[in-house]
């Protein structure tokens, strides 16, 4: 076998597409929400003294979003929650910080009569348990940590536990449920002993194991797992204070003389324009600073066509979508068309990719809801008559055989594909066990009651 290993020059024609910043900027733009895009904007605005940005709607109709939200109109109220005949003062709005977890626990361990040592081990404890309540951390780990003994330790523990809310400061699951059994007015003895044995086989409901091994009913097991659900196995995250997330729709569709109507929502997103002080400095092409000033106005140029490709991109894209799924606008879920994003792709003649990024984060607001432009994307499923219904639609479907089903005899999955095919659906029955999966639905199995 000859090879020729020669050295030489060689031209050769190929053609690659180069990711320029630009072309960067222009894709990052397009996956923006109409929120996440006026904040991209604005910080442009600092690195950039040639972009204005004017607000027009935004910042107003956020802060009203935000006040209609958490302060609803009632009845003889206005939405601010005074009467209309009351005087009004916008310190009487001013939130008051709520009480964290650990500021909780540290205020009940002031009003406790314990020793300094004692005192300084519980306030240790309450600093350290995470944002569910737990403290994770073994009680010889924690006595390396103090330097205490483990008597000391494990007393500092049990005060702990003895606060509010009932289970903080366990070790795990099975810890914090028995602490909230143990704490009951009414102690209920199977309950905390199902707990301490069989947690792991209780929830994945072998109650005839369980009942099996405690000599009792049944039913007695399925009333302690339904009471068991009763109880908090997060007690630390009622004080959670995260912010609330706000959607603003990025696009609206009415309908007008009896056809759907999309426009995008513009009044949401900053109006971009040029700052008319530097207009000058641009014909002067003789200084430093214009050098400067002609790079920020070629970064403003692409800014700004970047954004109106955005808007461009995204209104086609939701017409598209509108056009498709105009079914679902008269008549709602059961009527979801399966679609793909190649559908709509070849629809507006683009790639995948941009419909994909166009449809990210993006929110329209129907006759039926505010949705996210990916809902309308489902995966296809045979019916009778030979068209493709939509996984979504399947899963309607599904669910209400499961919440109609006899739960002493829950139906199998098998059953399950039987029910649709009576109704004209064509599923395989590993199809089914993968929808109520997605959603969340246990198998037969375990939601057979006995009772």
């Amino acid at each position: 076998m000859n090879m020729n290993m020669d050295y030489g020059l060689f031209q050769q024609q190929s053609m690659k597409l180069v990711m320029t910043n630009e072309l960067r900027q222009a894709i990052t733009i397009l996956q923006y929400s109409v929120l996440d895009l006026g904040q991209y904007l604005h910080e442009q605005q600092l690195e950039n003294p040639l972009m204005e940005l004017k607000d027009n709607l935004m910042k107003e109709e956020l802060e009203r979003s935000k006040q209609d939200i958490m302060m609803p109109v009632y009845e003889g109220k206005s939405r601010f929650g005074f009467d209309q005949d009351e005087e009004y003062s916008p310190l009487d709005q001013v939130s008051e910080r709520q009480e964290g977890l650990q500021d909780h626990l540290l205020n009940q361990i002031r009003f406790l009569k314990l020793d300094s040592g004692l005192r300084r081990i519980v306030t240790y404890f309450a600093l350290s348990v995470d944002e569910n309540g737990y403290l994770k951390t073994p009680v010889h780990e924690l006595a390396e940590e103090l330097r205490e003994p483990k008597h000391l330790v494990e007393a500092g523990i049990h005060i702990l536990q003895s606060l509010e809310p009932i289970g903080v400061g366990a070790s795990s699951l099975k810890d914090c449920l028995l602490i909230q059994l143990q704490r009951m007015e009414v102690r209920d003895l199977l309950a905390e002993k199902i707990v301490s044995n069989y947690l792991d086989i209780l929830a994945k409901k072998q109650f005839k194991t369980v009942a099996k091994a405690e000599g009792v009913d049944v039913s007695e097991v399925q009333y302690v797992f339904d009471f068991i659900q009763t109880l908090n196995p997060k007690p630390g995250s009622t004080f959670h204070n995260e912010p609330p997330k706000y959607v603003i729709p990025d696009v609206t569709v009415k309908k007008v003389n009896g056809e759907y109507i999309v426009f995008l929502n513009e009044d949401h997103l900053p109006e971009l324009t040029m700052n008319s002080r530097y207009e000058a400095l641009l014909k002067n092409s003789e200084t430093e600073v214009s050098e400067y000033i002609h790079r920020k106005y070629e970064q403003f140029q692409w800014i700004k066509r970047s954004v109106e490709q955005r808007q461009q991109t995204l209104l086609k894209v939701t017409k598209a979508i509108v056009d498709y799924q105009q079914n679902f606008l008269e008549h709602g879920p059961s009527h979801l068309r399966p679609l793909t994003l190649k559908t709509i792709a070849e629809a507006i003649d683009v790639h995948e990719s941009t419909v994909s990024r166009a449809t990210t984060k993006k929110y329209l607001q129907t006759p039926k809801g505010l949705l996210e432009l990916k809902y309308f994307f489902s995966s296809n499923v045979g019916n009778d008559s030979g068209e493709a219904s939509s996984s979504e639609r399947v899963k309607i479907y599904l669910k209400r055989l499961v919440d109609e089903e006899n739960k002493q005899k829950p139906l199998s999955d098998q059953k399950l594909a039987s029910a649709l095919k009576e109704q004209g659906i064509h599923v395989s029955r590993r199809t089914v066990a993968k929808y109520r999966d997605e959603m969340h639905i246990l198998s037969s199995s375990q939601r057979k009651r006995y009772s």
